[in-house]
């Protein structure tokens, strides 16, 4: 691909096209919260790049890795979409989001993924990990393997779920890569990242991504939230057969975390053309900061004494069984 300099220095500059190129190439206005990455999954092209490389707490998004190794299991052969999931007791006593179910309950492992993805059941994720690897450490390990193979050089899992731990860490631009081996490696599982809700006996749980039932051409693919990382999401959007992938991290509301996705993948997707011809790579983009800086704590200001109230009040109206200091979704 030719550099941008290179193809500025043609007659393309000549014919006056040269201040169109600059204006079309410009960042999204929105006033921004956390990292942020906008991309193309198949080619890799950066559309747009906020602190990709900040230390961040994943929280659910982890499960997009717990999701990527169970699809690996189920392609070499060592389980199937009817093997049964079983809660142990140490299934049971992770903290919400969860599908509660008891001790020695069962469902498949298809049903699990749906659950895992739609609902983000911090219980459903170690059921699957226990199931495909034998214990949740196991499948850490699986986990972090996967993670140095796709070059996710600044992550370290140290669950399944995402619930809280200071040693669990990603970023943005290795969500991205996670994102881009799971649209690229297992295209037959992306009708489950399209799942608006789900159905286990007589419960109906629907998703927690409110983008994928109101922003058009939405087809995936995690929302994740604890009170240390803010909002965050990895939202893929479809456009007459263009893909785009957004990676939005700490936001400070589902409201704000909806807004800065839409308003990054439309602005992706206006300049579609342009990126596509000038856009960085994905792995070209230059490191943006330092291996020892630690991740951001958004807490106190996520879910300080009284927003933590506020968000209480509102889960006891729903009657949820949440909690917003807790939950992993």
């Amino acid at each position: 691909m030719a550099r941008l300099d290179e193809v500025l220095g043609m007659k393309v500059r000549r014919a006056g096209l040269g201040l169109i190129v600059g204006a079309v190439l410009m960042a999204p206005t929105a006033a921004s919260a956390g990292p942020a990455l906008v991309f193309e999954p198949y080619n890799g092209t950066v559309f747009y790049s906020e602190d990709p490389d900040a230390a961040w707490f994943p929280a659910s998004l982890t499960k997009l890795m717990t999701a990527y190794v169970a699809f690996q299991a189920l392609k070499d052969g060592s389980v199937k979409p009817d093997t049964n999931v079983v809660c142990s007791k140490k299934a049971t006593e992770q903290a919400p989001s969860k599908l509660w179910l008891k001790e020695g309950e069962a469902i498949t492992l298809d049903v699990a993924l749906k659950v895992l993805i739609v609902k983000s059941a911090n219980d459903v994720a170690l059921m699957i990990a226990e199931t495909v690897s034998g214990s949740e450490e196991a499948f850490v390990a699986r986990m972090n393997e996967a993670a140095q193979r796709l070059n996710m050089t600044r992550t370290v899992f140290a669950n399944v779920n995402g619930l809280p731990n200071e040693r669990q860490v990603t970023t943005a631009r290795d969500l991205a890569k996670l994102a881009r081996a799971i649209i690229i490696e297992f295209p037959e599982h992306a009708d489950l990242f399209t799942t608006v809700q789900v159905q286990v006996g007589k419960k109906v749980l629907r998703t927690h991504n409110g983008l994928l039932v109101n922003y058009p051409g939405a087809d995936g693919m995690k929302t994740g939230f604890i009170c240390d990382s803010g909002f965050n999401v990895v939202a893929s959007a479809t456009r007459e057969g263009r893909k785009l992938v957004a990676v939005i991290l700490g936001e400070p509301s589902v409201a704000s975390r909806r807004e800065r996705a839409v308003d990054l993948l439309d602005n992706g997707f206006k300049r579609y053309f342009w990126k596509s011809l000038f856009g960085t790579s994905l792995d070209g983009l230059a490191i943006q900061a330092s291996l020892s800086s630690g991740p951001t704590h958004l807490r106190d200001s996520v879910c300080g004494a009284g927003k933590l109230k506020a968000k209480r009040k509102v889960v006891r109206k729903k009657k949820s069984r949440s909690t917003a200091s807790s939950s992993s979704r």
